[in-house]
């Protein structure tokens, strides 16, 4: 049985986000300040949930967009309401929680996945 919220149709694995990356999309980590300052992704770019409406002026609407959070939940939020907007936007699924449980590297070295 799925998660209740969930939405296969812009969810992407981690291993799909850094593919998008690859292509060109932008990696936006929705968490608050004390969870990136615990670890991050390397090369994302830092625009806490609720700040993220304010901001979205600042996205191109040409470049695709990959949401990312603690486990998945805000990133989906902010891939619906973006996609709502005209945007092609997307949550990576399980968000840094399972990017860090595949061993993908966190920043700064030593990084982890802070408590939510």
């Amino acid at each position: 049985m799925s998660h209740p919220l969930s939405d296969p149709d812009i969810e992407v694995t981690p291993e799909g986000a850094v593919e998008k990356i690859a292509q060109g999309a932008v990696l936006v980590d929705v968490r608050e300040q004390y969870e990136v300052d615990a670890g991050y992704i390397e090369g994302s770019r830092h625009v806490e949930l609720e700040r993220l409406a304010s901001s979205a002026d600042s996205f191109d609407k040409d470049t695709p967009i990959v949401f990312q959070c603690r486990g998945g939940v805000r990133s989906l939020m902010a891939a619906q309401a973006f996609r709502r907007a005209g945007f092609e936007a997307y949550s990576m699924a399980g968000g840094i929680q399972q990017w860090h449980d595949e061993g993908r590297p966190l920043q700064p070295e030593g990084g982890t996945v802070a408590d939510h």
